[in-house]
Parts: C-alpha cells; sequence; structure tokens
C-alpha cells in the first residue's frame, strides 16, 4: 500500500497535539463526521464501517504514534472503548480493511478535511485579536524524516493560523523554487475575509497581493530583493522623521534580539498593488558566547490602513509569521 495517506496524517501530527484533540472526546464524533463527507471509493455492497470512523481512528493511531497499518490495527484494539464510541466504532476493523480503503483514497481530500476540520477547532479557542483579523502564513517547508537514501525529502507549501499554528492546508510541490504558483490554489478554499496573509518574500508578488485583495482579505509582504524598485522605494523613505512605535526584547537560544518597529502611511505610487503602509523592522541580535552583534532592517508593505490595524498588532502578526 502506499504511504501517502498515513504521511498525510503524520503531517497534521503536530498540530492536532497541540489542540489535544485524544482527551476532546466530543471533538472526536465532530472530527468523524467531517471525514464521512469525502468521497468514498469502497463499494457500497458489504461496507462493515462508517468512512468517518476508519478515517478518524486512523488520525487517532497516528497521533499515538502509528507509522503503519499493523500499528493502525492494534491501537483501534488498545483504543479506550469511549473513544471508539465517539467516532462510532464499535469494533476494531483489520489492518487488511484499513489497507484496501487508504490506498483508493485521495490523499488531497483527506489532506483538505483533516485542515478544515484544524482551522475551525483552533479558531473557536483563538484570540482574534484587533478587529478581528486572523493572520496566516503561507510558508514551505520540508517535512521533517521525508528524506530517504538518495531520495530528496517531500516538500509542503501550507497555510499556517499563527494562534495556535495548525496546518490548515497544504499542497505538495517538487521543490520550494515552485512555491508561487501554487499560491492561490493552497488559498482557494479559505475564506479570506478578515484574514491577514504573512509570507516570506518569495511571495511578495503583485499577482498574488492581487489575489488577496480581490478575496477579501489584507496581506503583510517582506520585501527583498527580487522586488529591486520596490525596496528601493522603501529604503528611501524618510524614516528617521518616523517616531518608534514599537519595541520588544527577547532573549533565548544564546543570544539577545531587540526589535524596533516603524509604520508610515505611503502616497499612492508605490510600486505594488494596494499597498498603503511601509513597515521597517530594525533588529539587532547580540550573541551572548562571543559578544558579537549585528543589526539588521527588514522591509515589508501592508494592505491594512492605520485604522484596521495599530503598530502593535502588526508587529504581532510579523512575528507571528516569524515563529511558525
Amino acid at each position: 500500500m502506499p504511504s501517502s495517506l498515513i504521511d498525510v496524517l503524520q503531517r497534521h501530527r503536530e498540530d492536532a497535539d497541540l489542540l489535544h484533540v485524544s482527551a476532546e472526546l466530543a471533538e472526536l464524533a465532530a472530527l468523524s463526521e467531517v471525514l464521512d463527507q469525502l468521497p468514498d471509493p469502497r463499494r457500497v455492497r458489504g461496507r462493515r464501517y462508517r468512512l468517518g470512523s476508519l478515517l478518524a481512528l486512523c488520525l487517532l493511531a497516528v497521533l499515538g504514534g502509528a507509522t503503519t497499518l499493523a500499528g493502525i490495527a492494534s491501537y483501534a484494539i488498545d483504543a479506550p472503548p469511549e473513544a471508539r464510541a465517539r467516532i462510532g466504532l464499535h469494533r476494531p476493523p483489520r489492518a487488511t480493511t484499513l489497507g484496501r480503503l487508504l490506498s483508493r483514497l485521495d490523499g488531497d481530500a483527506l489532506d483538505d478535511a483533516v485542515g478544515a476540520w484544524l482551522a475551525r477547532h483552533t479558531s473557536d479557542q483563538a484570540d482574534e485579536g484587533a478587529a478581528g483579523l486572523v493572520g496566516v502564513a503561507v510558508d514551505g517547508k520540508a517535512v521533517r524524516g521525508s528524506r530517504t537514501g538518495e531520495k530528496t525529502s517531500i516538500h509542503l507549501l501550507a497555510a499556517v493560523l499563527h494562534e495556535g499554528q495548525a496546518v490548515i492546508f497544504q499542497r505538495q510541490i517538487a521543490a520550494k523554487s515552485i512555491e508561487i504558483p501554487v499560491f492561490a490554489p493552497l488559498l482557494e478554499r479559505l475564506d479570506l475575509r478578515g484574514c491577514v496573509i504573512t509570507a516570506d518574500a518569495m511571495h511578495t508578488q503583485t499577482g498574488h497581493a492581487e489575489y488577496v485583495i480581490a478575496r477579501g482579505g489584507h496581506y503583510i509582504l517582506v520585501v527583498k530583493a527580487n522586488q529591486k524598485r520596490l525596496r528601493r522605494q522603501l529604503r528611501h523613505l524618510p524614516w528617521r522623521e518616523v517616531p518608534l512605535q514599537h519595541r520588544t526584547r527577547e532573549q533565548g537560544h544564546g543570544r539577545c534580539e531587540i526589535r524596533r518597529l516603524k509604520v508610515c502611511t505611503v502616497q499612492p505610487g508605490l510600486l505594488f498593488p494596494h499597498a498603503v503602509q511601509a513597515i521597517e523592522v530594525k533588529r539587532r541580535r547580540t550573541t551572548r558566547t562571543t559578544n558579537k552583534t549585528t543589526i539588521k532592517s527588514i522591509y515589508a508593505v501592508t494592505s491594512l490602513t492605520s485604522g484596521q490595524a495599530t503598530p502593535e498588532r502588526i508587529a504581532e502578526l510579523i512575528r507571528g509569521h516569524w515563529q511558525i
């Protein structure tokens, strides 16, 4: 059996751990119902188990450390009766039953369903912050432990909630260098109203900005060398005349870091669509072991107006992306 379906569940493992899914019995029933909505690849005749029950079992087993069909089947036998009852599973299935199902199931559909459930579950718990804005980071990553032998690691482009850091949607890509075409398809099923999309410089693309705004969302995008003229504009703004609006100091990992943030409203003419504010973050980092200090200026643009987000909220959103 292809391992892709178990891989899909493993990708969500850390996110679901944060939500303590196994302890929330009421949520298990809701998860089972969500998974029941997936297209069922099995023949109608001879079905003994609900689709949602089997898939919820697989998810819980993977959360418990199972990495094989035999491990999932063993988990089903040892699972607490109340947990099995909540997902509608009254007797444990065999490994062969699970194998036939998982080998036919659409991995992307399962990925989306689990991600949507995590998004809803997390948003119920999250503090949405000022003006009801929800931070969503678009970030590429290589899946930990996916590299075997000479094969390259599995690369994913993921949409991650800042609050709780739950992956709500993700798409597998061939390599990090081709993230850009996957940006819009990744966010297609997400209601962007009230969302602030944050991303690194690779996704500071005019098409991405137009897409987010057209869908009712906002953005904060870092500007680097791939947007040379825009970066030059930002660097030449009169930052010395702009008062300091936010400052943080953090210590950890053997270093002390101070960040100073300035935000200014820009006049029409900035070389990026729908950008109404420019951002400068000056980061001063001191390594305690060597006492070496480095200072770096980071620039970004946002579609948020001063009335929609305070400098403190913008700093939170930027920090939320860096913590992903």
